[in-house]
């Protein structure tokens, strides 16, 4: 499985962004995808997860902000990021699970940069 994620980018507080997770290769052995971002100085963490049943999961800070997507067709996962904060400042990661056999594939970052 490749993962390439763009999207990212400066925007002032308040505002909006949509990132964006296409995925390719064996497609059909992914049972969950999600977001995760690293700011400086921090450890990852898990934004929004996304079942292949469309089941989704959200980190408290961003409930109510952030909405976790996909399209089948496309083979792409979003994340549709709104009332941002200078806060939510960190690169973000895709990432897509395989339950069998245990595996875990990541895109490359994107940069999203909230200016107060």
């Amino acid at each position: 499985v490749q993962l390439q994620a763009s999207g990212g980018g400066l925007v002032q507080a308040g505002g909006s962004l949509r990132l964006s997770c296409a995925a390719s290769g064996d497609i059909f052995s992914i049972n969950a995808m999600g977001w995760f971002r690293q700011a400086p100085g921090k450890q990852r963490e898990l934004v929004a997860a996304i079942t292949m049943v469309g089941r989704t999961n959200y980190a408290d800070s961003v409930k109510g902000r952030f909405t976790i997507s996909r399209d089948n067709a496309k083979n792409t996962m979003y994340l549709q990021m709104n009332s941002l904060k200078p806060e939510d400042t960190a690169v973000y990661y895709c990432n897509a699970v395989v339950v069998t056999p245990p595996l875990d594939y990541w895109g490359q970052g994107t940069q999203v940069t909230v200016s107060s």
